[in-house]
């Protein structure tokens, strides 16, 4: 595993030209899509443990060891229009964000209702 090479692929994939798309003119428009990119990396190295069978040779399992990884994600994030001379920033709507979003709203609404209900029932229950 070479982290010189790791490194200049993570690098590369996360240039400039994936944020920012390729742009797209029509009609004396011009738009310009952009997305987000996050990414990580990491790498470990290991060497075998001290263990040793009869006789001195080593135990099962013991050795040595190496590993390194690269992830990379990808969302839209909006586009830049152009037009007549003017830059306008136009957001990419998630859906996936506002269904969790409102689901959550529900959740905690359905629970507060429920313990505004028990309270009530124990008051009356008391008189």
């Amino acid at each position: 595993m070479d982290i010189t090479k790791l490194a200049e692929q993570a690098r590369d994939i996360t240039a400039a030209s994936r944020v920012f798309g390729e742009p797209i003119t029509r009609d004396g428009v011009t738009v310009i899509p952009v997305a987000k990119i996050a990414g990580g990396g990491g790498g470990g190295r290991g060497k075998g443990g001290g263990r040793q069978q009869d006789g001195g040779h080593p135990a099962e399992g013991t050795g040595e060891g190496a590993g390194g990884g690269f992830g990379l994600g990808a969302a839209p994030a909006g586009v830049f229009v152009i037009k007549d001379g003017e830059v306008r920033w136009q957001p990419a709507l998630d859906v996936n964000r506002i269904v969790l979003g409102g689901q959550i709203v529900g959740v905690v609404l359905l629970l507060t209702i429920r313990t505004v209900i028990r309270l009530l029932a124990r008051r009356r229950g008391k008189r």
